[in-house]
């Protein structure tokens, strides 16, 4: 066994793949070069082929990268084998009302709730309380300005949930719909002020 494949007589990919098993949770790279004592380039070259070996090997697991870290959980097409086994997990519905919060939180994240209030035209305490329990949002802390307002935003959790490696992978509206919005806007603002 050369050097440079073994971590104190240990193979680098057996190193890596206890960590992400034991741990559970994504792991920063930079932790993951630290264990192996190698440089982030070289560690996520080695992780990259470990991805490519799972997917290859016709394996249930997997390991997916989010947001500059790596997890190593179950692949979506096990997922009904797994319910035959564990009980059902409870799924969380997203009314349209938390979807509206959700991307406005997603898209303009740091945000305050008044920030999204002021978006959404309505109070919008519930909805994010909502989304801080399905632990797709959080508080990430406070604005610098007077009353110190918090600030949210998504969590690793909507990554997974949305299948997306990191937010700037979220698509981006058309310009035409990004007129259509802001038409839709004023007809209704406009609404308003006639009452």
């Amino acid at each position: 066994m050369e050097q440079n494949e073994a971590v104190n007589g240990v193979v680098k990919e057996a190193v890596i793949e206890a960590v992400l098993f034991t741990m559970g949770e994504s792991v920063p790279l930079e932790k993951l070069a630290n264990v192996l004592q190698l440089g982030t380039e070289e560690t996520k070259t080695i992780i990259r082929q470990m991805m490519s070996d799972y997917e290859k090997g016709n394996r249930g697991i997997q390991i997916i990268e989010l947001d500059g870290a790596y997890q190593m959980c179950t692949k979506k097409q096990m997922y009904e084998y797994l319910i035959q086994i564990a009980r059902q997990p409870k799924k969380q519905v997203l009314t349209d009302v938390l979807l509206e919060t959700l991307s406005i939180i997603a898209y303009k994240q740091p945000v305050t709730r008044m920030e999204i209030e002021k978006i959404r035209g309505v109070s919008s305490g519930h909805a994010v309380n909502k989304l801080v329990e399905y632990n797709l949002v959080c508080e990430i802390g406070r604005l610098d300005v007077p009353g110190r307002p918090l600030l949210f935003g998504t969590t690793e959790e909507f990554l997974r949930s949305f299948g997306v490696n990191s937010i700037d992978e979220l698509p981006q509206p058309e310009p035409e719909q990004v007129e259509e919005f802001r038409h839709e806007a004023e007809e209704e603002l406009e609404i308003r002020m006639k009452v």
